[in-house]
């Protein structure tokens, strides 16, 4: 890990930031993550899948010189998981140890297995304890795919920054973490939390933008390529496909064709690589049936 460095002072600094690292936002996000920055608020990033979002807490972990802790969000995921457990083998053993050598004290005892020696931190724990160098990023990834009960557990840690633990009392974090937060709106996520938050919808880049993108991910792209991966990809999304794709998506695309030696965009070249681009075999089959000879025709005319 790098150097830690100081936050950007202004928007542009941030824009700068961001986009010294590969990742060229637009003026607004770069405005919203200034803000969070400034006045140390969680940032809640919602969008569709594959558009940046986890991306940015990357970008500024690497930027900004600070460890990156990343709560990956799913179904049933819960407070040992996400914040703490006890190390409930260490603590049996701990015990037997204790009966073996005749140690009859059992408020010292009890005392003595539930202090830190036995407490495994978990990611939401970790991001509150200080670090020499700095508070570090928190990514609380696709939130959405956690129950309602987690998201209520949060609260107290995105209002105060700090955990209770009843057989230890409440750890606060000296120096807030930078939290970012995403979601790929499967479902609401509660009002409650949000308001904790500064929000901001990333949406699927410009064509001027994806393309910036596609030359920084993929530098051996050439400039005929790299422009039709880019206008099909916009005209792919217009479509009415069940899962249009992402930024993401569009660099695996793109370093595909350059692994296969494309020059330009064909029927058979883009016939065989549709499995980098679309994730479901109906919206393949949708391609196959014509979509892809009339978005082809647009993405090479004139280039």
């Amino acid at each position: 890990m790098s150097k830690p460095q100081t936050l950007p002072d202004s928007v542009d600094a941030t824009l700068q930031l961001l986009n010294g690292h590969g990742y060229f936002a637009e003026r607004s996000l770069a405005t919203v993550l200034f803000l969070s920055l400034r006045l140390g608020r969680p940032l809640f990033l919602e969008g569709e899948a594959g558009v940046g979002k986890t991306e940015i807490a990357k970008v500024l972990s690497a930027t900004l010189g600070r460890k990156l802790i990343r709560l990956q969000c799913y179904e049933g995921l819960d407070v040992s998981s996400a914040v703490y457990e006890w190390n409930s083998a260490a603590q049996m053993i701990a015990i037997r140890l204790a009966e073996a050598a005749g140690d009859s004290d059992r408020e010292q005892l009890s005392s003595d297995i539930f202090s830190e020696r036995y407490l495994i931190k978990r990611p939401l724990l970790q991001a509150l304890e200080p670090d020499v160098g700095g508070a570090p990023v928190l990514l609380i990834d696709e939130l959405d795919r956690a129950d309602e009960a987690f998201e209520a557990y949060l609260l107290e840690i995105l209002s105060d920054f700090q955990v209770t633990i009843p057989e230890l009392g409440t750890f606060k974090a000296p120096q807030p973490p930078i939290v970012i937060v995403t979601s790929n709106r499967t479902r609401e996520i509660h009002d409650a939390l949000k308001r904790r938050c500064l929000y901001h919808w990333v949406d699927y880049p410009s064509a001027e933008r994806e393309l910036a993108i596609v030359k920084s991910r993929v530098p051996g792209i050439s400039a005929k390529l790299s422009q039709q991966v880019v206008r099909f990809v916009q005209e792919l999304r217009d479509q009415d496909f069940y899962k249009n794709p992402g930024v993401a998506e569009t660099i695996d695309w793109a370093t595909a064709l350059t692994q296969l030696d494309a020059r330009s965009l064909t029927p058979d070249v883009v016939g065989d690589t549709l499995g980098t681009l679309l994730k479901y075999q109906d919206d393949i089959a949708k391609m196959q049936a014509g979509t892809m000879e009339k978005v082809l025709k647009e993405a090479t005319s004139d280039i």
